[in-house]
């Protein structure tokens, strides 16, 4: 049985993932962002 370390692998995907962002920003490309579309009036969506 293999036990993964969550909190461990959630750091390195976290640093991984500000070293991408941090080459993207010294190329002068757009700095990665999240959008949602919402249709409709629901409000669960909206929360």
């Amino acid at each position: 049985m293999i036990l993964l370390d969550g909190k461990a692998t959630s750091k390195a995907i976290k640093e991984e993932i500000a070293a991408e962002v941090t080459a993207r920003k010294e190329k002068g490309l757009k700095t990665p962002h999240l959008a949602a579309v919402l249709i409709g009036d629901d409000g669960a969506s909206q929360t």
